[in-house]
């Protein structure tokens, strides 16, 4: 390379004439390209540190939280106490209040058998006679239900023992359905259907009436948990 050759110009060149290259600088271009990279990057840095200090000085936490009114899942007892597990029972159906439900011997059953088991109607009405309920006509269903109920059962009666009823009968007879009609009278008609096969077993029944006389709770008392004091030392 010829002494007369610029830097950065490597090869054979030769210079002629009397004026020299020049080795242009890099152009603005470049320099904003670099320099909105560089902000880009500032700014992000910003962002992300701010945040840092938010959640510093926040105090915000994962940690357990305790509902308004004493609700919560922890926390619920007062100094010192400490929660004692409660459970519910499942629920058995409509809870009314207890004046509104009326004891097996005041309602009247009229039994029929809607399937093409014979005796069904008479059987079933001794085992609910049995339990304490007042019956009344046994035979086979009325024509407009018979062989036509695949369920097991349909209990027939007017509003008014929608809320009474209807709720007891449903004790002894498991996934019972429920039909109001135009008739006047107190007593309910337990069509038996294709799909019965026996009457809820006496005790799970009994259990089921006994949660029926009690009046619901309120959301206070179901929501209240047991606290019991821990010792202290």
């Amino acid at each position: 390379m010829s002494m007369l050759t610029p830097p950065g110009m490597g090869g054979n060149y030769r210079i002629t004439g009397n004026r020299y290259p020049r080795m242009r600088r890099p152009t603005g271009r470049r320099r904003l390209v670099l320099a909105a990279v560089g902000s880009a990057a500032a700014l992000g840095l910003l962002g992300w540190g701010t945040v840092q200090l938010i959640d510093v000085f926040s105090g915000d936490d994962e940690g357990p939280r305790t509902a308004a009114h004493g609700t919560g899942a922890r926390g619920d007892c007062a100094d010192g106490g400490r929660d004692t597990e409660t459970r519910s029972q499942p629920a058995t159906g409509p809870n009314p209040s207890a004046t509104a439900v009326p004891k097996p011997s005041q309602i009247t059953v009229n039994v029929y058998n809607a399937t093409k088991r014979t005796g069904l109607a008479k059987e079933t009405a001794e085992a609910l006679e049995k339990r304490g309920f007042k019956i009344g006509k046994v035979g086979n269903a009325p024509a407009e239900y018979d062989k036509k109920i695949k369920a097991p059962g349909l209990l027939l009666g007017a509003p008014a023992a929608t809320n009474g009823a209807f709720d007891v009968l449903g004790t002894q007879v498991p996934d019972v359905r429920t039909k109001n009609d135009a008739r006047g009278g107190k007593d309910v008609d337990l069509i038996i259907g294709d799909a019965f096969t026996d009457l809820t077993a006496k005790r799970e029944a009994d259990r089921a009436l006994a949660a029926l006389t009690k009046p619901a709770p309120s959301a206070a008392d179901g929501a209240a948990a047991k606290c019991e004091p821990t010792a202290r030392g």
